[in-house]
């Protein structure tokens, strides 16, 4: 009868050690095609002394550029991965505050990953674009049609005034899946573009909360950037109305999402 619900502290603590695993999974069976090849690398990198070369489809890959990828490591990959499943996961929490703002850039990002996903999959389409082939990749894009259809499905009932809400069990799920598919299909950069809202709002949180500490210690008083974080609020302090900061912030989307998708194409 805690209406409080998770402590926050313990709430991170979960993530982040879902968030190591998956990565920890990652990491090797985007080099492998199997389970036990999988387990097999995980103990081979073990005995080697945690020293494990990866191949370059494991790499950083940059967005607008031809076969440009950053080795990572096994531990670099592993860190990079948990950033963005855990990063990903906290900020469509954060965007959702308002009546439909989350769960229409989710569906958005999604379906744009998905058709990443379909590509990687794919050897000839994946040579072809110059990705990295990633065998099974192209399974997620029924993961993400499914995510898709029931995110337009929710948003029926989601819009304003809403009758059902997301909470943090839909928003840190979906935020989570959104992290992951694009560390399976090695779009780091590419989430952070097409997710540029919910980047937005994370950052908006991050720097009012940064400010307002180091203001009140410096100064005795906290002081603020934004009328309220996260963004979303500060639009609505600002004058608009909830219905206007939604759909100019799935507009926004939107854009950034065919921004995220000419990158298959402009290298």
């Amino acid at each position: 009868k805690d209406p409080e619900g998770m402590p926050s502290r313990e709430k991170y603590l979960w993530q982040s050690l879902i968030g190591l695993l998956a990565a920890l999974y990652l990491v090797f069976s985007i080099s492998e095609n199997t389970n036990y090849r999988v387990l097999e690398l995980f103990f081979t990198w073990v005995q080697s002394g945690f020293d494990l070369s990866l191949p370059p489809k494991a790499g950083l890959m940059l967005p607008f550029f031809k076969e440009i990828s950053y080795p990572l490591g096994v531990l670099g990959f592993v860190l990079l991965s948990y950033l963005v499943i855990v990063g990903s996961s906290n900020a469509v929490n954060l965007t959702d505050g308002l009546d439909g703002l989350a769960i229409m850039p989710v569906v958005l990002v999604g379906s744009c990953l998905g058709i990443f996903a379909y590509v990687t999959g794919n050897v000839v389409f994946a040579r072809y674009l110059f990705l990295p082939h990633i065998p099974g990749a192209g399974e997620l894009m029924i993961f993400c049609a499914a995510m898709a259809g029931a995110g337009l499905a929710f948003l029926w009932f989601n819009t304003h005034p809403a009758q059902v809400f997301m909470g943090d069990v839909g928003a840190l799920a979906l935020g989570a899946a959104l992290g992951t598919i694009a560390v399976i299909v090695r779009q780091e950069i590419v989430l952070a573009i097409m997710g540029g809202v919910f980047v937005a709002e994370a950052l908006s949180v991050m720097m009012q909360v940064t400010y307002f500490k180091y203001t009140k210690k410096r100064f005795g008083q906290g002081r603020r950037i934004l009328k309220m974080a996260p963004l979303h609020h500060h639009f609505e302090k600002s004058g608009w109305k909830e219905t206007q900061v939604v759909v100019r912030f799935w507009i926004i989307t939107m854009l950034l999402c065919l921004v995220g998708l000419s990158t298959l194409k402009l290298r």
